[in-house]
Protein backbone atom coordinates (compact mmCIF):
# COMPACT_ATOMS: atom_id res chain seq x y z
CA UNK A 1 0.00 0.00 0.00
CA UNK A 2 1.46 3.36 -1.06
CA UNK A 3 1.51 6.26 1.40
CA UNK A 4 2.54 9.89 1.18
CA UNK A 5 5.08 10.72 3.93
CA UNK A 6 4.67 13.82 6.07
CA UNK A 7 6.92 16.80 5.35
CA UNK A 8 9.00 16.03 8.45
CA UNK A 9 9.39 12.33 7.57
CA UNK A 10 10.44 13.17 4.02
CA UNK A 11 12.86 15.86 5.17
CA UNK A 12 14.54 13.52 7.69
CA UNK A 13 14.86 10.77 5.07
CA UNK A 14 16.32 13.10 2.42
CA UNK A 15 18.76 14.74 4.82
CA UNK A 16 20.04 11.30 5.89
CA UNK A 17 20.36 10.03 2.31
CA UNK A 18 22.15 13.18 1.17
CA UNK A 19 24.59 13.09 4.05
CA UNK A 20 25.34 9.44 3.34
CA UNK A 21 25.73 10.14 -0.39
CA UNK A 22 27.08 13.70 -0.66
CA UNK A 23 28.14 13.40 -4.32
CA UNK A 24 24.70 12.38 -5.64
CA UNK A 25 22.51 14.94 -7.42
CA UNK A 26 18.77 15.45 -7.08
CA UNK A 27 17.72 12.79 -9.58
CA UNK A 28 19.92 10.10 -8.04
CA UNK A 29 18.88 11.03 -4.50
CA UNK A 30 15.25 10.81 -5.64
CA UNK A 31 15.84 7.35 -7.17
CA UNK A 32 17.62 6.22 -4.00
CA UNK A 33 14.72 7.52 -1.89
CA UNK A 34 12.21 5.43 -3.86
CA UNK A 35 14.40 2.32 -3.50
CA UNK A 36 14.83 2.90 0.23
CA UNK A 37 11.14 3.58 0.86
CA UNK A 38 9.30 1.55 -1.81
CA UNK A 39 5.87 2.17 -0.23
CA UNK A 40 6.20 5.98 -0.40
CA UNK A 41 4.57 8.11 -3.07
CA UNK A 42 6.79 11.17 -3.60
CA UNK A 43 7.36 13.39 -6.63
CA UNK A 44 10.81 14.52 -7.78
CA UNK A 45 9.56 18.12 -7.60
CA UNK A 46 8.79 17.71 -3.89
CA UNK A 47 12.17 16.10 -3.35
CA UNK A 48 13.94 18.97 -5.11
CA UNK A 49 12.09 21.59 -3.04
CA UNK A 50 13.06 20.01 0.29
CA UNK A 51 16.71 19.54 -0.74
CA UNK A 52 16.85 23.20 -1.79
CA UNK A 53 15.20 24.40 1.43
CA UNK A 54 17.69 22.41 3.49
CA UNK A 55 20.65 23.84 1.56
CA UNK A 56 21.61 20.40 0.24
CA UNK A 57 21.70 21.32 -3.46
CA UNK A 58 24.90 22.86 -4.77
CA UNK A 59 25.00 25.15 -7.77
CA UNK A 60 27.34 24.25 -10.62
CA UNK A 61 29.63 27.10 -9.53
CA UNK A 62 29.89 25.92 -5.94
CA UNK A 63 30.48 22.34 -7.08
CA UNK A 64 33.47 23.46 -9.13
CA UNK A 65 34.82 25.40 -6.17
CA UNK A 66 34.33 22.56 -3.73
CA UNK A 67 37.46 20.57 -2.94
CA UNK A 68 36.34 18.52 0.04
CA UNK A 69 33.40 16.21 0.67
CA UNK A 70 33.16 15.66 4.41
CA UNK A 71 32.10 12.39 6.04
CA UNK A 72 28.43 12.08 6.89
CA UNK A 73 27.41 11.39 10.47
CA UNK A 74 24.18 10.57 12.25
CA UNK A 75 23.14 10.05 15.86
CA UNK A 76 22.29 6.48 16.83
CA UNK A 77 18.62 6.41 17.92
CA UNK A 78 17.96 5.29 21.52
CA UNK A 79 21.68 4.79 22.24
CA UNK A 80 22.03 4.18 25.98
CA UNK A 81 25.32 5.89 26.84
CA UNK A 82 24.90 4.97 30.53
CA UNK A 83 25.86 1.36 29.77
CA UNK A 84 29.42 2.74 29.54
CA UNK A 85 29.43 5.94 31.57
CA UNK A 86 27.31 8.70 33.07
CA UNK A 87 30.07 11.27 32.53
CA UNK A 88 29.32 12.10 28.87
CA UNK A 89 26.41 12.56 26.51
CA UNK A 90 26.03 12.61 22.72
CA UNK A 91 25.42 15.85 20.87
CA UNK A 92 25.04 16.72 17.17
CA UNK A 93 26.90 19.85 16.05
CA UNK A 94 26.29 20.42 12.34
CA UNK A 95 26.45 18.70 8.95
CA UNK A 96 30.22 19.15 8.61
CA UNK A 97 31.38 18.28 12.13
CA UNK A 98 28.62 15.76 12.82
CA UNK A 99 28.21 14.27 16.29
CA UNK A 100 30.44 14.35 19.34
CA UNK A 101 30.62 13.76 23.09
CA UNK A 102 30.42 16.40 25.80
CA UNK A 103 31.11 16.07 29.52
CA UNK A 104 28.04 16.01 31.78
CA UNK A 105 30.15 16.80 34.86
CA UNK A 106 33.66 17.99 35.68
CA UNK A 107 36.30 15.32 35.00
CA UNK A 108 39.69 15.30 36.70
CA UNK A 109 43.03 14.76 34.97
CA UNK A 110 43.89 11.05 34.86
CA UNK A 111 40.30 10.02 35.56
CA UNK A 112 38.92 7.00 33.72
CA UNK A 113 35.93 8.23 31.73
CA UNK A 114 34.80 4.84 30.47
CA UNK A 115 35.92 1.38 29.35
CA UNK A 116 34.56 -0.30 26.24
CA UNK A 117 34.66 -3.67 24.52
CA UNK A 118 34.61 -3.73 20.73
CA UNK A 119 31.55 -3.87 18.49
CA UNK A 120 33.86 -5.90 16.25
CA UNK A 121 37.61 -6.35 16.16
CA UNK A 122 39.75 -6.73 13.06
CA UNK A 123 43.16 -6.97 14.73
CA UNK A 124 46.49 -5.84 13.39
CA UNK A 125 48.06 -8.41 11.11
CA UNK A 126 50.66 -9.74 13.53
CA UNK A 127 47.84 -10.52 15.98
CA UNK A 128 45.69 -11.97 13.21
CA UNK A 129 48.60 -14.26 12.33
CA UNK A 130 48.66 -15.47 15.94
CA UNK A 131 44.92 -16.18 15.74
CA UNK A 132 45.48 -18.25 12.58
CA UNK A 133 48.22 -20.15 14.41
CA UNK A 134 45.83 -20.81 17.35
CA UNK A 135 48.12 -18.87 19.70
CA UNK A 136 45.85 -15.85 20.32
CA UNK A 137 42.20 -15.76 21.35
CA UNK A 138 40.00 -15.59 18.25
CA UNK A 139 37.70 -13.18 20.07
CA UNK A 140 39.68 -10.80 22.31
CA UNK A 141 43.10 -11.36 20.61
CA UNK A 142 44.88 -12.02 23.93
CA UNK A 143 47.90 -14.34 23.43
CA UNK A 144 47.13 -17.84 24.70
CA UNK A 145 49.28 -19.74 27.17
CA UNK A 146 48.69 -23.42 27.90
CA UNK A 147 49.30 -23.86 31.61
CA UNK A 148 47.47 -25.35 34.60
CA UNK A 149 47.14 -21.87 36.09
CA UNK A 150 45.81 -20.14 32.99
CA UNK A 151 43.62 -23.05 31.96
CA UNK A 152 43.41 -24.67 28.56
CA UNK A 153 42.15 -22.59 25.63
CA UNK A 154 38.84 -23.75 24.11
CA UNK A 155 38.91 -24.78 20.44
CA UNK A 156 36.20 -23.84 17.98
CA UNK A 157 33.42 -26.43 18.54
CA UNK A 158 32.85 -26.72 14.77
CA UNK A 159 36.44 -27.67 14.02
CA UNK A 160 36.95 -31.28 12.91
CA UNK A 161 39.73 -33.05 11.03
CA UNK A 162 37.93 -32.78 7.70
CA UNK A 163 36.91 -29.14 8.27
CA UNK A 164 39.51 -27.49 10.49
CA UNK A 165 39.13 -24.10 12.14
CA UNK A 166 42.21 -22.67 13.88
CA UNK A 167 40.19 -20.50 16.29
CA UNK A 168 40.80 -20.99 20.00
CA UNK A 169 39.34 -18.95 22.83
CA UNK A 170 40.55 -17.80 26.25
CA UNK A 171 37.49 -19.10 28.05
CA UNK A 172 33.80 -19.85 27.61
CA UNK A 173 32.90 -16.17 27.84
CA UNK A 174 35.07 -15.34 24.80
CA UNK A 175 33.64 -18.36 22.99
CA UNK A 176 30.11 -17.20 23.74
CA UNK A 177 30.79 -13.61 22.62
CA UNK A 178 32.42 -14.81 19.43
CA UNK A 179 29.04 -16.18 18.30
CA UNK A 180 28.15 -12.66 17.14
CA UNK A 181 30.66 -12.85 14.26
CA UNK A 182 32.75 -16.02 14.19
CA UNK A 183 30.37 -18.57 12.61
CA UNK A 184 30.24 -16.76 9.25
CA UNK A 185 34.03 -16.34 9.18
CA UNK A 186 34.77 -19.87 10.41
CA UNK A 187 36.29 -22.05 7.64
CA UNK A 188 34.54 -25.10 9.10
CA UNK A 189 31.06 -23.55 9.29
CA UNK A 190 31.23 -21.24 6.26
CA UNK A 191 34.01 -22.28 3.87
CA UNK A 192 32.72 -19.69 1.37
CA UNK A 193 34.40 -17.04 3.55
CA UNK A 194 37.88 -18.50 3.09
CA UNK A 195 38.70 -16.74 -0.23
CA UNK A 196 37.58 -13.40 1.23
CA UNK A 197 39.70 -13.69 4.37
CA UNK A 198 42.74 -14.97 2.48
CA UNK A 199 42.54 -12.16 -0.09
CA UNK A 200 42.06 -9.59 2.69
CA UNK A 201 45.07 -10.88 4.61
CA UNK A 202 47.28 -11.06 1.51
CA UNK A 203 46.59 -7.37 0.88
CA UNK A 204 46.59 -6.50 4.59
CA UNK A 205 43.44 -4.45 4.02
CA UNK A 206 42.21 -3.76 7.55
CA UNK A 207 39.11 -1.83 6.44
CA UNK A 208 37.89 -4.81 4.43
CA UNK A 209 38.62 -7.13 7.35
CA UNK A 210 36.55 -4.85 9.60
CA UNK A 211 33.71 -4.73 7.07
CA UNK A 212 33.69 -8.54 6.86
CA UNK A 213 33.39 -8.67 10.65
CA UNK A 214 30.56 -6.09 10.60
CA UNK A 215 28.67 -7.90 7.86
CA UNK A 216 28.99 -11.12 9.84
CA UNK A 217 27.61 -9.46 12.95
CA UNK A 218 24.63 -7.94 11.13
CA UNK A 219 23.80 -11.16 9.28
CA UNK A 220 23.96 -13.27 12.43
CA UNK A 221 21.96 -10.70 14.40
CA UNK A 222 19.21 -11.04 11.79
CA UNK A 223 18.90 -14.70 12.74
CA UNK A 224 18.00 -13.84 16.34
CA UNK A 225 15.22 -11.28 16.43
CA UNK A 226 14.23 -7.92 14.99
CA UNK A 227 15.31 -5.98 18.08
CA UNK A 228 18.86 -7.42 18.04
CA UNK A 229 19.21 -6.79 14.32
CA UNK A 230 17.98 -3.20 14.47
CA UNK A 231 20.16 -2.35 17.48
CA UNK A 232 23.31 -3.61 15.73
CA UNK A 233 22.25 -2.13 12.41
CA UNK A 234 21.78 1.34 13.93
CA UNK A 235 25.31 1.18 15.35
CA UNK A 236 26.75 0.39 11.93
CA UNK A 237 24.61 3.03 10.18
CA UNK A 238 25.62 5.59 12.80
CA UNK A 239 29.33 5.37 11.97
CA UNK A 240 30.85 8.36 10.21
CA UNK A 241 30.89 7.48 6.51
CA UNK A 242 32.65 8.64 3.37
CA UNK A 243 32.33 6.52 0.23
CA UNK A 244 35.41 5.16 -1.49
CA UNK A 245 34.86 7.37 -4.55
CA UNK A 246 34.74 10.47 -2.35
CA UNK A 247 37.80 9.33 -0.40
CA UNK A 248 39.62 8.72 -3.66
CA UNK A 249 38.69 12.08 -5.17
CA UNK A 250 39.04 14.31 -2.16
CA UNK A 251 41.44 12.74 0.29
CA UNK A 252 43.98 10.00 -0.30
CA UNK A 253 44.34 10.73 -4.03
CA UNK A 254 45.64 14.21 -3.27
CA UNK A 255 47.90 13.10 -0.41
CA UNK A 256 49.56 10.28 -2.31
CA UNK A 257 48.54 7.61 0.21
CA UNK A 258 48.66 4.08 -1.15
CA UNK A 259 45.09 2.80 -1.04
CA UNK A 260 43.23 0.04 -2.88
CA UNK A 261 41.96 1.13 -6.30
CA UNK A 262 38.60 0.64 -8.00
CA UNK A 263 39.41 -2.83 -9.28
CA UNK A 264 40.18 -3.86 -5.69
CA UNK A 265 36.88 -2.43 -4.49
CA UNK A 266 35.01 -4.53 -7.04
CA UNK A 267 36.98 -7.64 -6.15
CA UNK A 268 36.25 -7.04 -2.45
CA UNK A 269 32.54 -6.71 -3.20
CA UNK A 270 32.56 -9.90 -5.27
CA UNK A 271 34.24 -11.85 -2.46
CA UNK A 272 31.84 -10.49 0.19
CA UNK A 273 28.84 -11.51 -1.91
CA UNK A 274 30.41 -14.94 -2.43
CA UNK A 275 31.12 -15.32 1.30
CA UNK A 276 27.80 -14.15 2.72
CA UNK A 277 25.16 -14.38 0.02
CA UNK A 278 25.99 -16.43 -3.09
CA UNK A 279 28.64 -19.14 -2.51
CA UNK A 280 30.07 -20.77 -5.63
CA UNK A 281 29.55 -24.45 -4.83
CA UNK A 282 26.52 -26.46 -3.70
CA UNK A 283 28.20 -27.72 -0.47
CA UNK A 284 29.13 -24.13 0.44
CA UNK A 285 25.56 -22.98 -0.24
CA UNK A 286 24.20 -25.68 2.06
CA UNK A 287 26.55 -24.74 4.89
CA UNK A 288 25.71 -21.04 4.58
CA UNK A 289 21.99 -21.88 4.54
CA UNK A 290 22.38 -23.65 7.90
CA UNK A 291 23.67 -20.41 9.40
CA UNK A 292 21.33 -18.00 7.64
CA UNK A 293 17.85 -19.50 7.73
CA UNK A 294 15.94 -16.22 7.96
CA UNK A 295 16.00 -13.74 5.06
CA UNK A 296 17.38 -10.26 5.62
CA UNK A 297 14.98 -7.29 5.58
CA UNK A 298 15.10 -5.72 2.11
CA UNK A 299 16.57 -2.41 3.31
CA UNK A 300 19.41 -4.10 5.22
CA UNK A 301 20.21 -6.47 2.34
CA UNK A 302 20.42 -3.57 -0.08
CA UNK A 303 22.67 -1.53 2.23
CA UNK A 304 25.03 -4.47 2.74
CA UNK A 305 25.28 -5.85 -0.77
CA UNK A 306 24.43 -3.13 -3.31
CA UNK A 307 27.83 -2.11 -4.69
CA UNK A 308 27.35 1.60 -5.35
CA UNK A 309 26.88 3.55 -3.17
CA UNK A 310 26.13 1.19 -0.26
CA UNK A 311 29.06 -1.24 -0.18
CA UNK A 312 31.55 1.50 -1.11
CA UNK A 313 30.20 3.73 1.67
CA UNK A 314 30.41 0.90 4.23
CA UNK A 315 33.96 0.12 3.16
CA UNK A 316 34.96 3.77 3.42
CA UNK A 317 33.41 4.12 6.88
CA UNK A 318 35.63 1.37 8.30
CA UNK A 319 38.82 3.38 7.77
CA UNK A 320 37.26 6.44 9.44
CA UNK A 321 36.17 4.65 12.60
CA UNK A 322 38.74 1.95 13.38
CA UNK A 323 40.79 2.47 16.52
CA UNK A 324 44.54 2.16 16.05
CA UNK A 325 44.78 -1.54 16.93
CA UNK A 326 41.84 -2.57 14.74
CA UNK A 327 38.79 -2.38 16.98
CA UNK A 328 35.49 -0.71 16.15
CA UNK A 329 33.77 0.73 19.23
CA UNK A 330 30.28 2.20 19.53
CA UNK A 331 30.86 5.10 21.94
CA UNK A 332 34.48 5.66 20.92
CA UNK A 333 33.30 6.29 17.34
CA UNK A 334 31.63 9.52 18.56
CA UNK A 335 34.93 11.14 19.58
CA UNK A 336 36.14 14.03 17.42
CA UNK A 337 39.71 15.15 16.70
CA UNK A 338 41.95 17.84 18.09
CA UNK A 339 45.73 18.26 17.81
CA UNK A 340 45.53 19.33 21.47
CA UNK A 341 43.34 16.50 22.82
CA UNK A 342 41.89 16.39 26.33
CA UNK A 343 41.35 12.60 26.32
CA UNK A 344 43.42 9.57 25.40
CA UNK A 345 42.54 6.03 24.29
CA UNK A 346 44.53 3.45 26.23
CA UNK A 347 44.82 -0.35 26.32
CA UNK A 348 45.18 -0.86 30.06
CA UNK A 349 43.23 -3.99 31.03
CA UNK A 350 45.75 -6.76 31.61
CA UNK A 351 43.30 -9.53 30.72
CA UNK A 352 41.92 -8.05 27.49
CA UNK A 353 44.47 -5.32 26.87
CA UNK A 354 44.34 -5.59 23.11
CA UNK A 355 40.58 -5.39 22.68
CA UNK A 356 39.12 -3.42 25.59
CA UNK A 357 39.86 0.29 25.53
CA UNK A 358 39.97 2.78 28.38
CA UNK A 359 39.29 6.48 27.80
CA UNK A 360 41.36 8.62 30.19
CA UNK A 361 41.32 12.39 30.73
CA UNK A 362 44.65 13.98 29.75
CA UNK A 363 43.77 17.17 31.64
CA UNK A 364 40.82 18.51 33.66
CA UNK A 365 37.64 18.66 31.54
CA UNK A 366 34.84 21.05 32.49
CA UNK A 367 31.13 20.20 32.35
CA UNK A 368 29.83 21.01 28.85
CA UNK A 369 33.30 20.73 27.25
CA UNK A 370 33.70 18.42 24.27
CA UNK A 371 35.84 15.31 24.67
CA UNK A 372 38.54 15.22 21.99
CA UNK A 373 41.20 12.73 21.00
CA UNK A 374 43.88 12.96 18.32
CA UNK A 375 43.41 10.96 15.12
CA UNK A 376 47.12 11.39 14.37
CA UNK A 377 50.26 11.56 16.49
CA UNK A 378 49.89 15.03 18.09
CA UNK A 379 53.67 15.38 18.37
CA UNK A 380 54.10 15.43 14.60
CA UNK A 381 54.86 18.71 12.86
CA UNK A 382 51.97 20.93 11.76
CA UNK A 383 52.32 20.17 8.04
CA UNK A 384 52.57 16.40 8.63
CA UNK A 385 49.48 16.36 10.84
CA UNK A 386 47.52 18.32 8.26
CA UNK A 387 48.59 15.93 5.50
CA UNK A 388 47.59 12.85 7.50
CA UNK A 389 44.20 14.32 8.42
CA UNK A 390 43.57 15.20 4.78
CA UNK A 391 44.13 11.52 4.02
CA UNK A 392 41.34 10.64 6.47
CA UNK A 393 38.95 12.87 4.53
CA UNK A 394 38.39 15.45 7.27
CA UNK A 395 39.99 18.40 5.49
CA UNK A 396 42.27 20.86 7.25
CA UNK A 397 42.32 20.85 11.04
CA UNK A 398 41.31 24.27 12.41
CA UNK A 399 41.85 23.60 16.11
CA UNK A 400 43.43 26.39 18.16
CA UNK A 401 46.85 24.74 18.10
CA UNK A 402 46.82 24.39 14.30
CA UNK A 403 45.77 28.02 13.86
CA UNK A 404 48.64 29.12 16.09
CA UNK A 405 51.18 26.91 14.30
CA UNK A 406 49.88 27.94 10.89
CA UNK A 407 50.59 31.55 11.81
CA UNK A 408 54.05 30.64 13.12
CA UNK A 409 54.84 28.66 9.96
CA UNK A 410 54.08 31.68 7.80
CA UNK A 411 56.30 33.87 9.94
CA UNK A 412 59.13 31.35 10.35
CA UNK A 413 59.36 28.18 8.19
CA UNK A 414 59.94 24.95 10.13
CA UNK A 415 63.23 23.07 9.88
CA UNK A 416 62.64 19.77 7.99
CA UNK A 417 62.73 16.61 10.10
CA UNK A 418 64.96 13.77 8.75
CA UNK A 419 62.94 11.39 6.60
CA UNK A 420 61.54 8.40 8.45
CA UNK A 421 61.95 9.74 12.01
CA UNK A 422 58.34 10.86 12.38
CA UNK A 423 57.05 7.55 11.10
CA UNK A 424 59.25 5.67 13.57
CA UNK A 425 58.09 7.80 16.50
CA UNK A 426 54.46 7.40 15.41
CA UNK A 427 54.77 3.61 15.25
CA UNK A 428 56.36 3.44 18.69
CA UNK A 429 53.65 5.57 20.27
CA UNK A 430 50.85 3.66 18.55
CA UNK A 431 52.30 0.38 19.78
CA UNK A 432 52.29 1.67 23.33
CA UNK A 433 48.75 3.04 23.02
CA UNK A 434 49.74 6.55 24.07
CA UNK A 435 48.69 8.53 21.02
Amino acid sequence: MSVSPTEEELKDALVTLKHQNPSLGISKIYALLLRTYPNWTVSEKRTRKILQNEGLVLSSTSIKRSTIVYPSSRVIPQLDVTQWTNKVEVTFYDQQKGKGLIATSDIEEGEVIWKEDPFIIAPEWDLFDLQLKSTACAYCTTPLVDSPIAGSPIPCPASISSAFCPARFCNRLCLSRSAKTHPLLCPAQNPASVPLMKWTKDRQWMALHALAQCMSRILLASQKDEATLRADWEVMRGLAALGMEERFNYSFKSTGNAEPDRSSWKKAHQLCVQAFKEPKTVPEKKKLARLLKKPLPADVERELFEYDPCFLRNLGSMSLNLEGHGGLYTLHSHLNHSCRPNASVRHLDQRTALSRITIVAKRPIKKGEELLISYVNPELRYETRQSELQGWGFGSCRCQRCLEEEKQAKEKPEVPVPSGMEDLESELKAGLGVM
